[in-house]
């Protein structure tokens, strides 16, 4: 749950503050002066703190910059009474998030503290995107496989590493496009520079431009400092830019300019950056029915389709299922610290028959599912309910069967997690409702 700290010496404020913010679901430690707000922040780590300006033992201005150590990853919320708002501004100076005028701005506390938290979800994602694609030492020789479809597209891949042009990858959810783009940069000759990933669609409009075109001190409310966005970090490397059919229209225009010139405008500047990257982009939508309707910008699609990648999803490379599903089994079982379990002959059938809607990724899940449940061996009983669902909407005869199946699998689990039923509705991916409705329609009678 997120923390909140709120600082105030007036108890009824306090209160009341509380009371909002308890309701939206946040945990909130009260702090009645600058000493018990210390003695807080050096036990317990927090999201967001509130300070008033006004405090029996400091000033609420001045403690901004006193607080940030203590809680270097927090937003800083000031609290500044009616009249006070030169106070509001100066905070922001010393490096507050925003501020709050007492009173009469209590309607805004609730998509004020949203915004902040939304923030530091925002930086802690980017911030562990950048370490782990830093490290990643992907390779074409670690994409598993030998089917003549992923070898052909592996083949296109390394040919177009050797080159600079902007490559687009289309494939559907799960398919390995970030994958392929890590191979691609660390088969360019821009391998020592940097790879930095973005997702377009986890960000707001307003967010997304920051985070990829940095911004000036001051150009807008929380902009204490200059920031360098991922086209700046990521000179002479590579920028991957997933789900680029969902950026903004607005942005696609700034991303041409980068793709035609090299160059674009921070947020709140003047003057033009200049950056050598490569771009990568991916998407699972149709864009050029995207274009047709007025969503994404066909100069910007022939700019970024120079050299198209098109994956194969998992269902047309079946020569692949089996190896891969022995990957993921040798890779969670050094995780869970057990032995490589077999596939039994069952599970093997199904594996082969099953669709693989969510591709490479579900078939990742699935296994770390099974390796959990299973014992010396993968069988039937130990893959996820969808799977076994799945079957039975194209084998009807077995339905009969089936339900036992889904039955003892459901016990199997349940044992597994030791009757702790939310446990288990996780690991079987449905909802608590659920798995109390299959528990009572199977007659399930277990003590634990």
């Amino acid at each position: 749950m997120n923390k909140i700290l709120l600082i105030d010496d007036e108890p009824t404020i306090r209160m009341l503050l509380s009371r909002i913010l308890e309701l939206e679901g946040y945990e909130v430690l009260k702090a009645k002066d600058r000493a018990t707000a210390l003695y807080i922040l050096n036990k317990q780590e927090v999201q967001v703190v509130l300070c008033d300006v006004f405090l029996p033992d400091g000033n609420g201005v001045d403690m901004v910059q006193e607080l940030q150590p203590l809680a270097p990853n927090a937003k800083i919320i000031l609290l500044t009474a009616h009249g006070n708002i030169p106070d509001g501004v100066q905070a922001i100076k010393n490096g507050a998030f925003d501020y709050i005028v007492k009173g009469d701005d209590n309607r805004k506390i609730i998509p004020i503290v949203s915004r902040a938290m939304d923030a530091i979800a925002a930086e802690q994602k980017q911030q562990s995107k950048k370490k782990d694609v830093r490290v990643n030492t992907v390779t074409f020789g670690n994409i598993v496989g030998k089917s003549p479809a992923l070898a052909h597209v592996i083949s296109q891949a390394n040919k177009v590493a050797a080159t600079d042009v902007a490559v687009l990858i289309n494939g559907e959810t799960g398919t390995g496009k970030e994958l392929f783009a890590q191979a691609i940069h660390n088969a360019s000759h821009r391998s020592a520079g940097a790879f930095l990933a973005l997702n377009c669609s986890a960000f707001s409009r307003e967010l997304l431009e920051s985070e990829l075109f940095g911004y000036k001190e001051g150009a807008f409310t929380g902009a204490v400092k200059d920031k360098r966005g991922l086209l700046e970090e990521a000179n002479h490397g590579t920028v991957f830019l997933d789900e680029i059919g969902e950026m903004a229209l607005e942005l696609q225009s700034k991303l041409l300019r980068v793709l035609e010139t090299g160059e674009f405008v921070k947020v709140g500047d003047t003057k033009t950056t200049r950056v050598d990257v490569r771009i990568i982009s991916a998407t699972n939508r149709n864009l050029k029915e995207e274009i047709a309707n007025g969503r994404f910008r066909e100069d910007l699609y022939f700019r970024l389709s120079v050299f198209r990648i098109e994956l194969p999803p998992l269902r047309q490379r079946r020569e692949d299922i089996l190896l891969l599903a022995q990957h993921f089994a040798e890779r969670f079982s050094k995780q869970i610290g057990c032995p490589v379990p077999a596939l039994s002959p069952d599970a093997k059938s199904l594996f082969l028959s099953y669709p693989w809607p969510g591709n490479v990724r579900e078939m990742m899940n699935t296994m770390e599912h099974a390796l959990i449940v299973c014992d010396s061996e993968v069988t039937r009983e130990d893959l996820p309910i969808d799977m076994l669902s799945d079957e039975s909407s194209t084998q009807a005869d077995d339905s009969l069967d089936l339900k036992s199946v889904e039955r003892n699998h459901i016990i199997k689990v349940l044992h597994h997690t030791h009757g702790n039923k939310t446990e288990t509705a996780r690991l079987l991916k449905i909802g608590l409702t659920t798995l109390y409705r299959k528990i009572e329609e199977y007659g399930i009678t277990l003590a634990f």
